[in-house]
């Protein structure tokens, strides 16, 4: 079945915050929705962060089935996360990459982030900016043989989560 990874349309987004809901209360280790509701309110209206200018959702579809999505930032001063991140120039960053359970080990998490590296060197950018915590350890591990380094003045702390910053030079 192929995967096609297209820019998302509005129509799409209460599902794509839906799936993003799903995923990352699943996460062992992960705070639940109880523990951060804001965090899963900012999931569940994932559309939202399309009202800057630089940022786009990217959603991966196998068949007509939504498997997998994540938030592109053009512009890093648009990245909306804590630590020194939005201060990066000439720099993208993707952030809220979720992928559905039932796909899984298919590559749709490479897909979605090979999708914003072309984006990112489209727009000339230098380098591109992540960030990850210890829940992710699949992501990270991707990551990392993707060439992302960990970069440690981009950590900080979200309601006592540890959040890991990562960047790939382009």
């Amino acid at each position: 079945m192929a995967l096609k990874i297209i820019e998302a349309h509005p129509d799409d987004y209460d599902a794509i915050g839906q799936l993003m809901v799903e995923v990352y209360s699943n996460l062992d280790g992960f705070p639940s929705p109880e523990e951060q509701p804001a965090y899963y309110d900012m999931l569940a209206n994932i559309g939202e962060f399309t009202s800057k200018e630089s940022v786009s959702l990217l959603v991966a579809k196998q068949e007509e089935e939504m498997v997998g999505a994540v938030v592109y930032v053009g512009n890093m001063k648009d990245y909306g996360s804590g630590g020194t991140a939005t201060q990066e120039k000439n720099a993208a960053g993707f952030r809220l990459l979720a992928v559905s359970s039932r796909a899984r080990g298919l590559g749709v998490g490479k897909k979605l982030t090979e999708a914003c590296l072309e984006k990112a060197r489209k727009e000339q950018r230098e380098q591109m900016v992540i960030h990850t915590t210890e829940s992710m350890k699949v992501a990270w591990g991707m990551y990392e043989k993707m060439g992302f380094k960990r970069s440690k003045d981009l950590d900080f702390e979200q309601s006592g989560l540890p959040v890991f910053g990562f960047r790939l030079r382009l």
